[in-house]
C-alpha cells in the first residue's frame, strides 16, 4: 500500500528543505518506498480534516491503510521498522541508532527552535539582542558534544542510519547560520547526508512544490 503524507502546499522555507516533510520524505527515498503527497494550506491545516490527522495541524501525517501518525520522529520510526535501510540488524546497533534519533529531536533541536523564534517573532523586542546570543551559545554547547561524539567518524555509529537521517533533518535548520562551519566534522557530516542520492531526489521533490507555487502566484 502506497502511504500519503502531507506537506506544506507553500512552504516558508521557500524550498529549502527544512520543513519536517522533508525528513519523512528522505527516508522513504532511503527505503526505496514510493508514496503520495497531499499539499495543504495554513487555512486547512486548521480545519477539522486536518485536524483529525494532526490534532495540533502541522505537517507532516502520514496515512497508510487505518494508520494514521503524525510527528515526523515517529513516523520514521515506523517507517524504519518496517523496511530494511535504515535500522541494523543487530540488537545493540539498532538500539543505538534509535538513541540517535532520540537524541536528535530531545537535545539537538530544542536549542536551533528557540533561535529560530527569537529571529522570527521576537525580532522586535527589547530582549532579543541579549537573549539570542545566549540561545546560540547553548547551541555552540550541544554541537561541541556532538562534535566530540563523532569525532573523525563518517555516521554516528558504523554505517548511516535513521539516527543520521534525523540528526542531519535536525542540523540543516543551522545551514544558514554560520554555526555549522565553526565544527568542520560536523559540517562535513551534514554535507554527506545531503550528497546521499535518497536526499537528493527529496530535496528535488519538495521543491518542486515550492517552484510550483510561485508560479501560481
Amino acid at each position: 500500500m502506497v502511504p500519503t503524507i502531507t506537506a506544506f502546499r507553500q512552504s516558508p522555507d521557500r524550498g529549502a528543505g527544512q520543513a519536517r516533510d522533508m525528513r519523512v520524505r528522505w527516508a522513504l527515498e532511503e527505503v526505496g518506498q514510493p508514496y503520495e503527497v497531499r499539499l495543504v494550506s495554513f487555512s486547512e491545516m486548521k480545519r477539522p480534516a486536518h485536524l483529525a490527522l494532526h490534532p495540533f495541524g502541522q505537517i507532516p501525517t502520514y496515512e497508510e491503510g487505518d494508520l494514521v501518525l503524525f510527528e515526523s520522529g515517529a513516523i520514521i520510526f515506523h517507517i524504519a521498522q518496517r523496511h530494511a535501510g535504515l535500522l541494523p540488524r543487530q540488537t545493540n546497533q539498532r538500539a543505538r541508532a534509535i538513541m540517535w534519533m532520540f537524541a536528535a529531536l530531545s537535545a539537538i533541536e530544542p536549542p536551533i527552535l528557540e533561535r529560530e523564534t527569537a529571529l522570527l517573532l521576537e525580532n522586535s523586542s527589547p530582549w532579543r539582542d541579549e537573549r539570542l546570543p545566549l540561545i546560540e551559545n547553548h547551541i555552540r554547547k550541544r554541537l561541541a558534544e556532538l562534535s566530540d561524539s563523532l569525532g573523525g567518524c563518517e555516521w554516528l555509529e558504523e554505517g548511516f542510519s535513521a539516527g543520521d537521517l534525523m540528526m542531519v533533518g535536525v542540523l540543516r535548520r543551522l545551514n544558514r547560520s554560520g554555526l555549522l562551519s565553526e565544527y568542520p566534522n560536523i559540517a562535513a557530516y551534514v554535507a554527506r547526508g545531503e550528497a546521499r542520492p535518497a536526499f537528493k531526489r527529496a530535496f528535488a521533490a519538495q521543491l518542486e512544490v515550492f517552484t510550483a507555487s510561485q508560479g501560481r502566484n
